[in-house]
């Protein structure tokens, strides 16, 4: 009988040694996080005050182009600066993409920095954004790239006015071989679980610009990054934005296309 009581006894120390040496790796795990979120932040904060005065002397004395460019300069450090973080930064391109023709990006929404890495990973198709129209004032380097880089800046509680800068982004990208993206979630899913897709934006841009190809891109674990906001942020994630074959459009309506594109991002989002 005493064996069977000590045989329990240890049973239970090793099972409150092994919840306290958890409870210990989790609090660790915080104060790191905690730490690097922190340094990371600071970093990312003067990287866009550093490119914002270099944005205006790229744009105003070398033009949209240039100042593009620039832009993805500035995405690179903001993107790899996550390395401090621990993070795996993976793109995956299933197909090369024409460089001759616009193109509608079309993918799932987990964060803003599914943004950083679209702009980078994205830059010989000279990416331009479908945004709200919230980030378009007071952030140094953001606001501006968004007004000079003629993204749509939408506000979300006037249909009409979304439907007019929508349209003027597909116009811009037909005259200029640049390209557009699209979250059509309309906000970001912050579980990684994929939510329905909205077919108005994406109609519009394929009747402004009928010659755009329509490219699905699989976003993964970029909400890992930030479940909760900014801060923290979480580190050792692995981040990954996978570029999907062309879809191209032919006889098809927008509902065929989105949701084409839809099936094809969730075969890599949700396996």
């Amino acid at each position: 009988m005493g064996q069977r009581y000590d045989y329990l006894y240890n049973q239970v120390n090793l099972y409150s040694l092994e919840r306290d040496t958890s409870n210990l790796q989790n609090c660790m795990k915080k104060i790191i996080d905690y730490f690097f979120s922190c340094v990371y932040l600071l970093y990312f904060f003067l990287i866009l005050l550093i490119f914002h005065p270099l944005q205006i002397i790229c744009y105003e004395f070398f033009g949209q182009r240039v100042h593009q460019k620039l832009v993805h300069v500035m995405n690179f450090f903001l993107l790899y600066g996550t390395l401090i973080l621990g993070t795996n930064v993976k793109f995956v391109e299933k197909i090369k993409l024409p460089t001759d023709r616009p193109i509608i990006f079309v993918a799932n929404h987990q964060s803003l920095f599914d943004i950083i890495g679209m702009i980078w990973f994205l830059r010989k198709n000279f990416p331009v954004f479908v945004s709200k129209q919230e980030l378009s004032k007071g952030i140094p380097s953001i606001s501006y790239n968004l007004h000079k880089s003629r993204a749509a800046l939408i506000d979300r509680e006037d249909g009409k006015q979304a439907v007019v800068e929508i349209a003027k982004l597909g116009k811009m990208i037909e005259e200029t071989n640049f390209s557009a993206c699209i979250f059509p979630e309309g906000t970001r899913s912050r579980t990684g679980t994929m939510k329905p897709f909205a077919v108005g934006g994406i109609a519009i841009l394929m009747k402004k610009a009928p010659n755009a190809l329509i490219v699905p891109v699989a976003i993964e674990n970029v909400n890992k990054l930030n479940p909760k906001g900014y801060f923290p942020l979480v580190s050792l994630q692995n981040l990954r934005w996978t570029v999907l074959p062309p879809i191209e459009r032919g006889e098809k309506t927008p509902e065929e296309v989105v949701e084409e594109a839809r099936s094809e991002i969730a075969k890599i989002v949700e396996k």
